[in-house]
């Protein structure tokens, strides 16, 4: 019986933490599925990926910069979460000045199969070219994927003229309202839309860090579109944690002294449920006036609280930390989320509502305080609190207005008590985590739609050695 060849997959992600975690922890899934795996990222961004895979059977592939983008990358940062927004567009500049080296690397290597990030929309046709088919990672799940087709193709936000205006997302199963203020910023760009769409129509399919269970109806919707495939494969987060010690090993620098001092806090509460995690993701850093809010605000609570602030320029009103000493924690910078939402004494989470931090909401089986920022984040907001009913999203008045002490109290009260409302919230959260966790596990849905992406790969490799019955794979040992 002939020995077949792992498949061998390139995954190559957007240079950014809410893009790269999930491509790492999905290239580490391949991996235990039998393919293999290699991450190919750019050398400022190895410190990031290195630790995480590291024990694994995945491999990194260092691509550099060319030259010419050096004077993009202030101070020689290469991930957007080094940058200030006002250089996001810099950065995207140096992004595609990587597409000659890019593709000849895929023309060297001619890996059996690659899943890019959307934004390598130009993949799509060295793919092609070469006859490695290409899967297309979005970064979010279904819900919002059919949402934003729906304003794609609809253009129902363009007839409002007031930001604050609401209207109803059409064609979708349940009701859906946003404002236009709500809407993702990425349809001021409808040219690269386009351009997205057409790139993803020509690739072999869609990988969703998502599971079926979570939106069946908008999983359905999603792949009905005629020539389009999708495979659920997530939580990718919950698939690669097998237990508490290998969820307190994935990534960031646990020992660090604020990391520390968290989880040996979070150990002494005595009660369960009774604390909440305040994070609002990787790229989000408010301003001071509204960190003053978020801390008064979780003051008056009155309950425990792990609260991950970004700006470091920040401090708090003198006698805060005094005030709120043994019932609260702050960490600065990055913190372990999987392991603190894991964690028996927290009991909800006041989220950005970024995808990666709303699946591993649900995987932990907790209520949410939804604060949306920017992106699609307003999207699953809606699927967090309308159609899961597992969140409570906090009362924000008009886009950009600062929320006030008194509407963050409200909402994590709400969410961490709540009555007989509350209770329901729990327990439709607790519902979640249990499908999550079966979705991941041997003949769950994502285990099954991860082998059988795998199967059809391998069967597509098969059939095109066989066409071509002369054609022998070689590698070309580049140095990038």
């Amino acid at each position: 019986m002939a020995v077949v060849e792992p498949l061998r997959v390139f995954f190559i992600p957007l240079m950014s933490p809410g893009h790269m975690i999930p491509m790492v922890d999905m290239a580490k899934l391949f991996s235990r599925h039998g393919a293999s795996a290699t991450i190919v990222t750019t050398p400022g961004n190895e410190p990031l990926v290195r630790p995480s895979v590291a024990g694994s059977s995945v491999d990194l592939l260092l691509l550099p910069f060319p030259p010419s983008a050096a004077e993009l990358l202030p101070g020689g940062r290469e991930n957007l979460t080094f940058m200030p927004k006002s250089d996001h567009a810099r950065f995207f500049d140096a992004f595609f000045a990587l597409r000659p080296s890019l593709e000849a690397l895929l023309r060297a290597r001619r890996p059996d199969c690659i899943v890019t990030d959307t934004m390598y929309a130009w993949t799509a046709d060295a793919a092609a070219a070469l006859g490695i088919p290409r899967l297309v990672f979005h970064g979010h799940g279904t819900f919002p994927q059919c949402v934003h087709e729906s304003l794609h193709l609809r253009g129902t936000h363009k007839k409002k003229k007031s930001e604050e205006e609401s209207f109803l997302v059409e064609g979708i199963p349940d009701r859906v309202e946003l404002r236009k203020s709500e809407v993702s910023s990425i349809f001021q760009w409808e040219a690269a839309l386009d351009f997205w769409k057409e790139a993803e129509e020509k690739s072999f399919g869609v990988v969703v860090n998502s599971f079926y269970a979570l939106e069946p109806e908008y999983a359905e919707l999603y792949r009905r579109k005629p020539g389009r495939r999708a495979w659920c494969v997530g939580p990718v987060s919950l698939a690669n944690c097998k237990g508490s010690t290998s969820i307190r090993s994935r990534g960031g620098n646990n020992n660090h002294p604020e990391v520390e001092r968290c989880l040996e806090w979070l150990d002494s509460v005595g009660t369960a449920g009774s604390v909440v995690y305040v994070c609002f993701g990787s790229l989000n850093e408010f301003e001071p006036e509204q960190l003053d809010e978020i801390a008064s605000g979780l003051e008056e609570s009155g309950y425990g609280f792990v609260w991950v602030v970004r700006n470091s320029g920040w401090a708090a009103e003198e006698g805060f930390e005094e005030r709120v000493k043994g019932r609260g924690v702050i960490i600065r910078g990055w913190a372990p989320q999987t392991l603190i939402l894991g964690h028996p004494a927290v009991g909800g989470f006041v989220t950005h509502c970024g995808w990666n931090s709303t699946l591993e909401g649900v995987a932990a089986g907790v209520p949410m305080v939804t604060w949306p920022v920017e992106y699609e984040q307003f999207v699953n907001e809606k699927l967090i609190c309308q159609v899961l009913g597992v969140g409570v999203g906090v009362e924000r008045g008009e886009a950009g207005a600062v929320v006030r002490k008194e509407a963050v109290a409200k909402a994590v009260a709400e969410a961490m008590g709540g009555g007989r409302e509350g209770e329901r919230r729990r327990e439709m959260a607790r519902e979640y985590a249990a499908m999550a966790a079966a979705a991941v596990e041997e003949g769950g849905s994502s285990y099954m739609d991860t082998a059988g992406l795998i199967q059809e790969l391998l069967e597509f490799r098969a059939q095109a050695q066989s066409a071509r019955p002369n054609w022998t794979q070689t590698q070309t040992q580049l140095c990038f």
